[in-house]
C-alpha cells in the first residue's frame, strides 16, 4: 500500500500536458520571474533570495527584503550556504561554498501541479548545533517529498556568530529589538516568505508544516513559543530537538540571571576582545563589522562550539521570550497538531568517571532502580551506561515532555521513537545515532548509502516518507497501507517505533528509564 501512495504522488507529478504544460518550470513571485529545472516529474527552484544579504551594515540586523530583479532568473543552483568553519563528520555534508551572502531557500513541487493546486507545504529548518549545517546537502533533496504531491521548502538561516550574537554596540543600536537571535529570525522571515509566496508554486499557504532535526528541531521549540511566528505554520514535527532547555539554558541577550551562564552582550565583549576590538561603542560596532568572515567564524563549528566567544540562541523577550520547556508547563505553546521523537542511540555527552557519578543525580534512594533500568546486564561499563543516561536526558525523555504537555493541553500529538539502522551498519551501531532517521524521512537513503542499500532500507524509507507525507496533509500520520499510529497519550504512553522490522506501535520499553529522567529533571 505504501506503493500504492507513492505510485499517487507519481501519477499527479505526471500531469505535464495539463494546466503546466510547457511553463512547469517558470513562476512569477514577489521579487520576479524564476525559472527551475524539470526532472523526473520534479520541478526544483534553488537558490531563491528570501532576503537581501546579510553583510557589511546588515551584519546583525534582522532580514531585510530582497531585492526585486528584472527578467528571469535562473533557479537552478543552491545558493550558498552560510558562513562557518564545515564539520568534517557531518552527517549531511554540504554541497556548497559557504558565504555570507547566504539567505536562500529552495523549493520543489510536482511537475504536473497546476498552479492552484494547493498542496500541502513542508519547510525543512537544518541542524548543526546552530553553528554549522545548510541547505544543500543531497540527504535534503525535496524531490521524493514533491512526488508524493507536497511542496517541500529548504532555506539557509544564519549560524554562529553571524546567527547568535550580542554586544552592548547592538543593543543601543536598536534598543526596541530584536537583538541577538538572528539565525531565528532568518527562520521566521523564510516562513513569512512561504506565506507570501508559495500559492505561486502550487502550495497552500493555510496547510504548512514546519519540521526539523537536532538543532532544527530545536528551533521549531522555539517557533512554536515564540510570539512573532505565530500562525505561520498549521503543524510541526520535530526530530531529536531536546525540548527541556537549550544548549545555555537561562542565557539572555542583557543582564546575566542569577546563577546562569554570561549574557549575549557579555560574550560579544569577550569576542570582540578576542579579535582586538574594545568599546561598547558605534566605532566598536563598526570595526566588528568589517571584519572578514573568516575572522568572524575563527574556527567556530560543532567540536569548538563550547568556547566563551560564542553564545548561541538566547533569551531576548521578542523572539525567543523564554525557555520553551517552561513554556510547556504553563500550558503554553502554538496549538497544532504535533510530532515527537527522538532516536534509539541519540546523542549526549557524559563526563562521568565512574559509575557513582553516573548515577549520582538519581540519588542512594533510585540507585538500585536507576542500575536495573540503564545496565539490567550489570556490565559495569561506565561510558556505554553513562552516555545512555546522557542520551535519555538530552533528547529522548526531553521528546516524551514536549508529547505529554501537548497531551495535557488537548492538541494532537504522535510519539515516535526512530531505531532503524541501514543493514550495512548493523555490526556498527547498536542503535540509530542522532540524524540518522534523516534520509529515511526524505527517502533519500540512496544518495546516503549507494551500493550499500538494500531492500529493506529503501523500505523503512519509504515507510517514513509516507508517515510524514500523511501528517503534511492532514495532521494524522496514519494513512492507508501504513501501520496504525496511535495518539499518544501519557496514560498508555504508547509510541510508534520505526524499528529494524519496520514501524510497531506499543507502550514504550523504555519507560522504567524515561521515568527516572523525568523525577530528576522535574526534582521529585
Amino acid at each position: 500500500m505504501i506503493e500504492k501512495a507513492a505510485a499517487l504522488g507519481a501519477v499527479l507529478a505526471a500531469g505535464l500536458a495539463g494546466s503546466a504544460g510547457a511553463q512547469a518550470d517558470l513562476v512569477s513571485i514577489e521579487s520576479g520571474q524564476l525559472r527551475g529545472v524539470v526532472a523526473d516529474q520534479v520541478v526544483a527552484f534553488k537558490g531563491v533570495p528570501y532576503a537581501a544579504p546579510p553583510v557589511g551594515d546588515l551584519r546583525w540586523r534582522p532580514p531585510q527584503p530582497a531585492s526585486k530583479w528584472q527578467g528571469v532568473r535562473s533557479a537552478a543552483d543552491y545558493g550558498h550556504d552560510c558562513a562557518q568553519k564545515p564539520f568534517p563528520s557531518d552527517a549531511a555534508p554540504l554541497g556548497t561554498e559557504p558565504a555570507e551572502d547566504c539567505l536562500m531557500l529552495n523549493v520543489w513541487r510536482p511537475a504536473g501541479a497546476p498552479a492552484d493546486a494547493r498542496l500541502p507545504v513542508m519547510v525543512w529548518v537544518y541542524g548543526g548545533g546552530f553553528v554549522n549545517g545548510g541547505s544543500s546537502p543531497e540527504v535534503y533533496s525535496g524531490d521524493q517529498f514533491a512526488r508524493q504531491g507536497v511542496v517541500l521548502v529548504s532555506f539557509n538561516y544564519r549560524v554562529g556568530r553571524f546567527g547568535f550574537f550580542a554586544h552592548p554596540a547592538l543593543s543601543k543600536e536598536s534598543p526596541d529589538g530584536p537583538l541577538g537571535n538572528y539565525g531565528f529570525m532568518d527562520q521566521i522571515a523564510a516562513l513569512q516568505w512561504v506565506q507570501r509566496n508559495i500559492a505561486a508554486f502550487g502550495g497552500d499557504p493555510g496547510n504548512v508544516t514546519v519540521f526539523g532535526e537536532s538543532a532544527g528541531g530545536s528551533s521549531v521549540h522555539t517557533l512554536l513559543t515564540s510570539p512573532a511566528a505565530k500562525g505561520l505554520f498549521h503543524k510541526a514535527i520535530i526530530q531529536s530537538g531536546g525540548g527541556r532547555g537549550g544548549l545555555t539554558p537561562g542565557r539572555r541577550v542583557s543582564g546575566q540571571a542569577p546563577g546562569g551562564p554570561p549574557s549575549g552582550e557579555q560574550v560579544g565583549l569577550a569576542f570582540a576582545r578576542s579579535v582586538g576590538i574594545e568599546g561598547e561603542d558605534a566605532a566598536a560596532l563598526a570595526a566588528l563589522r568589517k571584519l572578514p568572515a573568516d575572522a568572524v567564524v575563527a574556527g567556530l563549528n560543532m567540536m569548538t562550539m563550547f568556547t566563551p566567544t560564542y553564545a548561541g540562541p538566547m533569551i531576548d523577550g521578542q523572539i525567543l521570550v523564554d525557555e520553551p520547556g517552561k513554556v510547556y508547563r504553563a500550558g503554553g505553546g502554538a496549538d497544532v497538531p504535533l510530532m515527537v521523537g527522538a532516536n534509539s542511540m541519540d546523542i549526549g555527552f557524559s563526563m562521568a568517571r565512574s559509575l557513582d557519578e553516573v548515577y549520582a543525580p538519581f540519588g542512594p534512594a533510585r540507585r538500585a532502580e536507576a542500575e536495573k533500568a540503564f545496565d539490567p546486564k550489570a556490565t559495569g561499563d561506565v561510558r556505554a551506561v553513562g552516555t545512555l543516561v546522557a542520551s535519555d536526558t538530552m533528547m529522548v525523555e526531553p521528546a516524551r515532555f514536549v508529547a505529554k504537555a501537548w497531551a495535557r493541553a488537548g492538541r494532537p500529538v504522535y510519539a515516535f521513537r526512530f531505531s532503524y539502522v541501514a543493514q550495512s551498519m548493523r555490526g556498527q551501531w547498536r542503535g540509530a545515532p542522532h540524524a540518522t532517521e534523516i534520509p529515511y524521512v526524505f527517502d533519500t537513503v540512496a544518495a546516503k548509502y549507494g551500493q550499500a542499500l538494500t531492500p529493506s532500507d529503501a523500505e523503512a524509507a519509504r515507510a517514513a516518507n509516507a508517515y510524514w507525507v500523511a501528517f503534511a496533509r492532514t495532521g494524522n500520520p496514519n494513512a492507508a497501507g501504513l501501520p496504525a499510529w496511535p495518539a499518544y497519550d501519557p496514560a498508555s504512553d504508547r509510541i510508534l517505533d520505526f524499528s529494524n522490522d519496520g514501524p510497531v506501535a506499543g507502550p514504550d520499553p523504555w519507560k522504567a528509564r524515561l521515568d527516572l529522567i523525568e523525577a530528576v529533571a522535574d526534582g521529585k
